[in-house]
């Protein structure tokens, strides 16, 4: 099983980033893919859901209206379209993907700061 994150990086207040979560060795298109992130201090906090399907979503309510995630079950990948960047959104951003068994990723960094 991998569960690897890429796009992560440093941006100014007000960017934009894309963040992609690649998986293999499941079956991917019946797990949920979330995505979670934590700041340092701070504990690991949910950033956004979507089911198997593609249908549902949640957002936390610090990235409502700002972030999107998205699925391709084709290309076993999620995706987290960041935009409207606040250095408060600066954080190690990782992928979990969650039915029989719960995965993680090993994280990107995003570091939002003029």
């Amino acid at each position: 099983v991998r569960v690897v994150e890429s796009g992560g990086g440093l941006v100014q207040p007000g960017g934009s980033l894309r963040l992609s979560c690649a998986a293999s060795g499941f079956t991917f298109s019946s797990y949920v893919m979330s995505w979670y992130r934590q700041a340092p201090g701070k504990e690991r906090e949910l950033v956004a859901t979507l089911s198997s399907g593609g249908v549902s979503t949640r957002y936390a309510d610090s990235v409502k209206g700002r972030f999107t995630i998205s699925r391709d079950n084709a290309k076993n990948t999620v995706y987290l379209q960041m935009n409207s960047l606040k250095p408060e959104d600066t954080a190690v951003y990782y992928c979990r993907a969650s039915y029989i068994r719960t995965y993680w990723g090993q994280g990107t960094q995003v570091t939002v700061s003029s």
